[in-house]
């Protein structure tokens, strides 16, 4: 007797659903972009021991937090690829691996969705961070000696450190709206499972 869940699809719905294949180019492509992430901090972290005892103690700090940056970004590719090939494509059937994220056990597009934009905020607050601290002597034309050498030469102003706060307040008021929609969505749907229409 043939199971319910494994019948033969139409082929409209077969051509449909097989469509998701189309995004593993995308999540090859990030793949590559996590090399290239890779080979920058290695480069960032050779600049930082080549300049170990030459470097004052805030260039130190910017090129940590750029280090830190890299990471951050580093760890939102992996949500993408990891919980977005997971949730949209096909199955990684990491079920009782040992190196399965803990995440990844109830991942679905709002958990993702969250996490994600959790992610963008902690990216944020890391360029906030290096424009506070590179932006000592806000208004000077340009702030060149707070930067590692090698590194392009910024000018801070009041109005662009400014719109960076707006941007970042702006990145943290979304990601509330996000994990509040999904509550009332979950708080909801559990109201529906629970009250079963007659």
């Amino acid at each position: 007797m043939s199971n319910p869940k494994t019948a033969a699809l139409s082929p409209m719905a077969g051509l449909i659903f097989s469509s998701r294949w189309l995004q593993l180019p995308l999540y090859l492509g990030l793949i590559l972009a996590q090399c290239v992430y890779v080979v920058l901090f290695v480069k960032e972290l050779y600049h930082l021991i080549h300049g170990a005892f030459n470097l004052g103690e805030q260039e130190v700090m910017l090129i940590v937090l750029g280090l830190i940056d890299v990471v951050m970004i580093s760890n939102l590719l992996i949500m993408v690829i990891v919980g977005g090939y997971e949730t949209f494509v096909s199955r990684l059937g990491l079920d009782g691996h040992p190196d399965q994220p803990e995440w990844l056990s109830h991942v679905n597009a709002s958990v993702l969705k969250v996490k994600l934009a959790m992610a963008i905020i902690g990216i944020s607050s890391i360029h906030l961070l290096k424009t506070f601290i590179a932006a000592g002597t806000l208004g000077a034309l340009p702030v060149c000696a707070s930067v590692p050498a090698g590194t392009a030469c910024t000018t801070f102003t009041e109005t662009s450190v400014m719109w960076q706060t707006i941007i970042h307040l702006a990145f943290i008021i979304s990601a509330v709206g996000i994990a509040y929609t999904d509550r009332l969505m979950s708080a909801m749907s559990h109201k529906v499972n629970d009250h079963p229409a007659s």
